[in-house]
Formats: C-alpha cells, structure tokens, sequence
C-alpha cells in the first residue's frame, strides 16, 4: 500500500466528510434541499479507511449535466443510465486528487477522473476501479475542470458524433440548439473548422454572445426571435444537431433540406415535464428523407477516442477551440447549480469546484 505522506492512523482522526444525496424523486423541476440535501453528518477517517485494493480520493471539481435529471426516476422505470437511489450520494464524471493507493497502477498525487461520488472524500474499490482512469495531461495550461467539460464527456460527445454522423460538407448549412452549451458550443465549431454555414440557437442574449464569439454565422435567442422565421430565412438546413426537442426539433423538421441529418443527442424539453409535444412537422422525415441518429457518447469511445485526444487539446491550449465554465464554489451549493442547467440559467460547461488540488 501506498499512502500520501503525513497521512497515517498516528496523525489522523475521522474528519468531515461532506456528501450530496438524492432525497426525493422530483415532479417537475429538481429542488435544492428537498430532492437533494447537502450532508454533513458523515465522516471519514483518511488514514485507516480501508481501501479493499483501491484508491483514496479527494474530490476536485464535479460535472453538473442535463442528463442528471433522468436518473432521478422511480427505480423500476428502465433508462440507459443508472437511476440515483434515495439516501444515496449523486454520482457524476469529477477529477479527484488520489491521496492513498493500494492498485499498482495508481500512484498518490496522480488525478483521476471517471465517474465519482458527490463527496468530499470517496473510495473507489478495486471493483470499481474500470469506471475511472488516470488524467496524463498534454497541455500544462488547461486546468482540471477542463477535463470533465470540453475534454470530457460533453467534449467528446460532441466530436464522437459529428465525426460519425454529420457527413459534413464545406457550404453546407447546420443549426445547433443549445448552442452555448456544453456540447453544443463544441458542435459550433466543429461545423466551422468543416467549412459549414453555422445557426445556433439559445435562450438568453449572453449566450448568444458567447456563440458568435464561437463563430456562429447566425446566433438568435430564441425567446426573442422565431425560430421558424430564422430557419425559413437562413435555412434550408443540412444537419441540425439538436439538444432541446420539442417546438425546435418540429422547426428543424419544417426547415430541413433534402437527405438532411438529424443528430439527436438530447431533449432538455421533455425531462421534467411528462407532457409530449404534438409535431406538426414530422412527415418531413419522410417528404425530405431525413437521416435521424440517436446516441450515447459511449458508443464510438473505441472509434474515436484517440483522434479526439490527439486533436481538442492542443486547439484548446492555443485558443484556436473556446470554452466557457459557469462556475459553482461547494459541494454544499451543487443542488442549485443541477436546477440552474435544468431551467437553462447556466452559460456553457456547469461545473462544481469542490476542493483546491493541493495534498
């Protein structure tokens, strides 16, 4: 076993161990304090916890995504992801610190990221241990919360899918909603460094900003403007990658050219609402021959991973590739940043900053 050192049974006592856990299955929108409460009953002991031929971590920054409500579910229903267990801590990707080891391949004061437990301080058994892997950064310049945002999973499931699924063309034209998210602001520029005609689409006047900074050709609020009327003028569209469903996905339908494609990657729309929306578009799929891809981002790791590596970090370190993070400081204020990405208040990448990277 390897441990940090000064961080022995000698020297160290059961500490604090502050924890997020889901509380209550949300009706609608989640609630801070009600479908999460922040804990901070529990405590670890650092120096004698047992590891079970694991590792030690202490949790650095943690990702807040919109997929997050989905897991908030009734157990029985059945989804492709996990669902959250009531009294149990939120899990989501984070980088954490590793302060003890006992895997060989696994060395205090290397950083992990993968998917960790909403705490302060967690173990992750050897059992476990295939769901995280260890961050060897490339560039020096970007910070960790990076890697769970633009070179993280938002990241690649953007580029994982626009290579796989856009078959994109110079000149043509793509819309993206969301498109100050994080993933949709990745797809913006993918779709520019193609050679493509970019809409993009969001719900508030800094968003839209921070798109045309990204090089949107066109960059609309979409609570202000139509979007009919803004496809209708600008479009017709070749690929729409879409975020949202709902009333933009039924605009795309309307405003898609022929042998369009459609790359549906989320629907922000539907997950906390149990109403549908009534299409009134959908035989275009049909009228236009439109390709329509659903996908989860694990399905092309194998593919394209290692392009991915190769190529988004040394964009992101010379600034050719921007990022934006909306920043939330605490464990203990995670609950208000999971609501803030589900009513579209946070600007990009939401990230929980949890501890400073220092043993």
């Amino acid at each position: 076993m390897t441990s940090q050192p000064g961080l022995t049974s000698t020297t160290m006592s059961p500490i604090p161990n502050g924890t997020l856990l889901f509380n209550e299955i949300p009706e609608g929108y989640p609630e801070p304090g009600k479908t999460t409460v922040y804990d901070t009953t529990q405590t670890i002991d650092l120096g004698n916890i047992p590891l079970n031929g694991g590792i030690l971590i202490k949790t650095l920054v943690l990702s807040v995504d919109p997929y997050l409500r989905g897991k908030m579910r009734d157990p029985a229903i059945k989804s492709y992801s996990a669902p959250f267990l009531i009294g149990q801590p939120l899990t989501n990707h984070g980088v954490g610190l590793v302060l003890r080891s006992e895997n060989p391949d696994i060395k205090v004061g290397e950083h992990i990221t993968g998917v960790i437990s909403f705490q302060q301080y967690s173990v992750i058994t050897a059992l476990k241990l295939s769901t995280v892997s260890v961050i060897a950064k490339t560039e020096e310049s970007i910070p960790w919360s990076a890697y769970i945002g633009v070179l993280g999973m938002p990241g690649r499931t953007a580029f994982y899918a626009w290579r796989e699924y856009s078959k994109a063309k110079k000149g043509e034209v793509a819309f993206v909603s969301a498109g100050a998210g994080a993933v949709g602001s990745m797809v913006v520029q993918l779709a520019k460094l193609d050679g493509l005609k970019v809409i993009a689409s969001a719900g508030s006047d800094e968003k839209v900003k921070f798109m045309e900074q990204l090089g949107a050709d066109v960059a609309f609020n979409y609570k202000k403007v139509d979007t009919v009327s803004v496809l209708k003028k600008e479009g017709p569209i070749d690929i729409y990658w879409d975020n949202v469903g709902g009333a933009t996905l039924d605009a795309a339908f309307g405003s898609a050219n022929v042998h369009a494609r459609f790359v549906e990657c989320g629907m922000i729309t539907t997950y906390n609402s149990k109403e549908g929306y009534p299409f009134k578009n959908i035989f275009e799929i049909v009228s236009k021959r439109i390709t329509i891809n659903g996908f989860i981002v694990w399905d092309w790791t194998d593919k394209w991973e290692d392009e991915f590596y190769r190529v988004v970090p040394k964009k992101i370190a010379s600034g050719e590739f921007k990022y934006s993070e909306d920043i939330t400081n605490g464990l203990e204020h995670a609950g208000e940043a999971i609501r803030r990405i589900q009513t579209g208040q946070n600007i990009a990448k939401s990230v929980v900053l949890v501890a400073e990277d220092k043993q």
